[in-house]
């Protein structure tokens, strides 16, 4: 063959190479961001309308993220927020309204500490995904729920599901590394108390 064929044929080869190079990169960093940001990947490439969007999108969360000063809990201060974390509950009986808005203070009083901004719902989910993706749908369903509540327009149902979705997130927040965060325990709200005794 000639030189010329020669020349083709490695072109052709270079750019097979690259093309498989170039895809293999793309599906490893789909796996990647489906496995950290779990059902927050699909919502956010259905918002922004196609998954290179999306992906340019969650890799800025994961820059912005990696800027936080982030920071576990002491023993000390776990304890005492979960212990808050009781009495909001069982206020629910008597005050579901005024316990679903305690809740979601305490949960941002918590993303506080742990150096996450507490203003901005977006920009707090936008935040709490990249370590936490697969509690965002509890976090937006109770925020959307405390939207109704302020309204005047969620039921007593509506109320005990939010303090089980505030209660998935808190549980991830206040939770050390490795440790099971046991918030699928949080659905006897109103129904169940803890097996701890809660202090006066």
């Amino acid at each position: 063959m000639s030189t010329a064929i020669w020349v083709i044929i490695a072109v052709i080869v270079v750019a097979a190479l690259v093309t498989a190079a170039y895809l293999a990169r793309n599906a490893s960093r789909t796996r990647r961001l489906r496995q950290r940001f779990g059902p927050e990947y699909d919502r956010t490439v259905e918002r922004a309308g196609g998954r290179a969007a999306a992906e340019r999108e969650l890799r800025s969360r994961e820059r912005r993220h990696e800027e936080l000063d982030l920071r576990d809990l002491d023993p000390t201060r776990r304890e005492q927020y979960r212990e808050q974390w009781l009495r909001v509950q069982e206020r629910f009986v008597d005050a579901p309204d005024a316990a679903v808005e305690e809740a979601d203070r305490l949960v941002t009083v918590v993303m506080s500490e742990r150096g996450y901004p507490a203003r901005g719902f977006e920009e707090k989910v936008a935040h709490l995904s990249v370590e936490h993706g697969r509690t965002m749908d509890h976090y937006r369903n109770a925020h959307a729920i405390s939207g109704k509540a302020a309204a005047k327009q969620a039921s007593t149902e509506d109320l005990r599901q939010a303090m089980v979705h505030y209660r998935a997130l808190f549980e991830e927040l206040l939770a050390t590394p490795g440790e099971p965060t046991g918030h699928e325990a949080a659905a006897g709200t109103g129904r169940h108390r803890d097996d701890r005794t809660t202090r006066s």
